[in-house]
């Protein structure tokens, strides 16, 4: 499994650790409305899953922002953030911030994508901080487990990434 700390204290993992290559692990969440999303439903397109501990945080809004601005220059891309956020906290915070071009999705329920993708940080019960492209034929193209929860991703490898299977 990836080596995690957050705030410098090191933290246990619980799941799969996913690699480039990998088949792209199925998962239930939900919408802000609270219907159930799986990867099933983004079949045939590619998309980038931006993984963050909590969209109100610092790092966590920027990177959700930042993806947010990325997807109008990227085309048809599917670009879903992933935390344990409420639904109805996600949609407010999208709200307030006018984030339109990703979809906020909750794992608070199963933690289902937490486990699937190697993510759920079992002491907090948070997802650490994490960036995956999948192409369209459900292929893992791209994985960062960021080694610190506080910092913030590689958006420029993530970006490329996905022009790559584009």
């Amino acid at each position: 499994m990836a080596a995690i700390t957050f705030k410098g204290n090191p933290v246990t993992l619980l799941g799969n650790e996913v690699k480039v290559g990998d088949k792209a692990p199925n998962f239930t969440v939900l919408a802000n409305d609270l219907s159930e999303v799986t990867l099933e439903d983004t079949k045939g397109s590619v998309r980038l899953i931006s993984v963050v501990p909590s969209l109100d945080t610092g790092v966590c809004d920027a990177q959700t922002r930042r993806f947010n601005e990325e997807a109008s220059k990227l085309g048809n891309v599917n670009i879903l953030t992933v935390s344990v956020d409420l639904p109805f906290a996600q949609k407010r915070w999208c709200g307030a911030n006018g984030i339109e071009n990703v979809q906020t999705l909750s794992d608070h329920r199963d933690l289902s994508f937490g486990e699937a993708y190697g993510v759920a940080i079992q002491e907090l019960r948070l997802l650490a901080r994490a960036v995956f492209v999948i192409n369209s034929s459900d292929e893992v193209t791209y994985v960062e487990y960021v080694s610190e929860a506080t910092n913030h991703p590689d958006y420029e490898a993530a970006i490329e990434a996905v022009k790559a299977v584009q």
